[in-house]
This record gives C-alpha cells, sequence and structure tokens, in this order.
C-alpha cells in the first residue's frame, strides 16, 4: 500500500503553511496530507486575484490584516482561528489523475464521503457543499509530476467579519446571487469537535494509503532546499 505523511498542524499562520505546501510540492517527492488550524486572521487571493475587486476597503480599515497571494489560483478566502485546512499533495504514479480539476475533485470527493455519512456532502460547481450551502472553497495546482488541492472549511465564522470580501466578480451559478450568511454553512453543526472530523478524514485516507504522522520538524529539509517560491505576503495599504 502506498504510503501518505500526514502533517497535524496548529496554530501555524497560513502564510507559513502556504510556504511549507509549495516547498512539499515543488521540493519533495513523497505524498502528504497537512491538517491545521487555530491559525490567526488573514485574507488569502488566489494568484491572479485583484485586491480591489475582492476586499472591501472600509470594512477592512476598521480591522486590518494580513494580505497574503497564494501560489495557486481559485477565489478569496477570509482566514479566521475557526478556520479548518486540509491539503493533499500526491504524486501522479501514485494518484493519476492527469490535469483535469473535476477528476481531481472527484477524488478527494470519494475520501471526503465516508466523512459525512448520510449527510448530502458532495462537490457542487468547484467548492464543497452540504445541499445547497458551501462549507469549503477549493484550489489546486499542477505540476509536472505532482499535483496539490488545498481547501479552507467553514468550521464557524462571524458574520460581520466576513464583511470584508466582497461578492465576486465571477460566483458559481448554484449561489443564485445568495449573500454570505445565505450561501455558507458552517460545518461545526455537523460533528462534535474539529478532532472528530479530521480523525474520521484520516481514517478514511487509510483505506487507500499507509498512514504515517509526521512532524513539522521531519520536513524541515525538504522546506530548505531551493525551489521557485510565489507564494507572496501583500502590503496591506498598498497591494
Amino acid at each position: 500500500m502506498t504510503n501518505i505523511n500526514v502533517l497535524a498542524l496548529e496554530n501555524i499562520p497560513i502564510y507559513e503553511q502556504l510556504q511549507l505546501e509549495e516547498a512539499l510540492l515543488r521540493a519533495g517527492d513523497e505524498n502528504y496530507c497537512i491538517i491545521n488550524h487555530k491559525s490567526p486572521p488573514a485574507i488569502v487571493m488566489g494568484i491572479s486575484g485583484k485586491r480591489e475587486e475582492l476586499i472591501d476597503e472600509v470594512h477592512f480599515a476598521k480591522r486590518p490584516i494580513p494580505i497574503i497571494r497564494r501560489f495557486s489560483g481559485g477565489g478569496c478566502v477570509l482566514i479566521n482561528p475557526e478556520t479548518l485546512f486540509l491539503t493533499f499533495i500526491c504524486n501522479r504514479h501514485d494518484v493519476d489523475i492527469g490535469t483535469c480539476p473535476k477528476r481531481l475533485l472527484g477524488w478527494t470527493e470519494e475520501i471526503l464521503k465516508p466523512c459525512f455519512q448520510e449527510k448530502a456532502f458532495h462537490v457542487q460547481a468547484n467548492d464543497y457543499a452540504i445541499g445547497d450551502k458551501k462549507f469549503g472553497g477549493n484550489a489546486q495546482y499542477f505540476a509536472k509530476n505532482r499535483w496539490l488541492h488545498h481547501t479552507s472549511i467553514l468550521w464557524n465564522y462571524s458574520v460581520d467579519e466576513m464583511r470584508v470580501l466582497k461578492m465576486p466578480p465571477k460566483v458559481p451559478e448554484y449561489r443564485q446571487g445568495r449573500s454570505h450568511s445565505d450561501f455558507l454553512i458552517c460545518l461545526n453543526q455537523y460533528f462534535t469537535s474539529k478532532e472528530q472530523f479530521f480523525g474520521k478524514v484520516v481514517a478514511s485516507l487509510a483505506n487507500r494509503f499507509q498512514i504515517v504522522w509526521q512532524q513539522k520538524s521531519d520536513v524541515e529539509t525538504i522546506v530548505q532546499t531551493p525551489h521557485r517560491k510565489a507564494t507572496e505576503l501583500l502590503d496591506p495599504l498598498r497591494n
């Protein structure tokens, strides 16, 4: 059975996590699942995101927080300590989904579906949803021999704080013009704890992989290996 290294992180800022992910994708040669929570507040934009289209400057001025441009595509996400992060990084010869985002989302849907049992979990457009409400936003990156899929999951959030994000210029059809509060749903309604949810994810992975638990210190050598770096911490006042 193919190995997958599971890194269970906590209190790691999303900027640092994205740097770690980029290193493991570009300089690593093993399969990884990264889980993280309790990250401090931040706004994360996709690599082609435009601040003027995504961030409400009036609300941002009330609570300035770091703005990060990640190395993958996708939309804009508001991070708070209640946000959960789930990332898969795999070799194509171990999990061959080509370079098709739809196939990759289908694979992750198969991994996550057992975690929800009878609940109406499914992939809706590029999102993770329960029924017609979104709880997870996804982005992918395809390299020559490896791919990455990362997700930010709403465990809980503040409606007031979410006002810092504008309605994005491109929205999935199933949103139907709904506001954040009408469109989003929190995972804390369906699981007793974050640990329970992450435990179910790892248990599902164990049906396909041999689980190898690792700590952040176990991958420091890879992080220090020279590699292309596109993750960027922006100047919150100018960019």
